[in-house]
C-alpha cells in the first residue's frame, strides 16, 4: 500500500470548535481504517501545521477520496506528501 505523510492547518472553523479536535480526528480515523487505511500515527504538533497523519492508503484513489471526506467537514486544510521506503525508492533509482 502507498505510505503518506499529511500535513493539517486548522481553519477558522476547526479552531472555534478546538475542543472536538481529538474526538473529531478518532472518528476519521475509524472511518478510514474502515476503508482500508493503516493509521500508523496522528500527532498535533507546534509550529507551521497544527496536525501531521502518517498512514498508508489501499491506493491513490482511496487517498484522494478520503482527503475530499476530511476537506468537506471544512475544520482543516492539508498538504500531503506520497512517502516512499527504502525498498521503494531503490526501484525508482533502478528506473532512472
Amino acid at each position: 500500500m502507498p505510505s503518506y505523510v499529511v500535513l493539517y492547518r486548522f481553519t477558522e472553523q476547526g479552531l472555534k470548535n478546538i475542543k472536538d479536535t481529538v474526538k473529531r480526528a478518532a472518528e476519521v480515523r475509524k472511518a478510514n481504517e474502515d476503508r482500508g487505511f493503516a493509521v500508523k500515527g496522528l500527532y498535533w504538533t507546534q509550529g507551521h501545521y497544527d496536525l501531521v497523519a502518517i498512514l498508508d492508503a489501499p491506493d491513490e484513489e482511496s487517498m484522494v477520496a478520503g482527503l475530499f471526506n476530511v476537506a468537506e467537514a471544512g475544520n482543516v486544510h492539508s498538504e500531503t506528501l506520497r512517502a516512499y521506503t527504502a525498498d521503494e525508492m531503490e526501484a525508482i533509482l533502478q528506473k532512472a
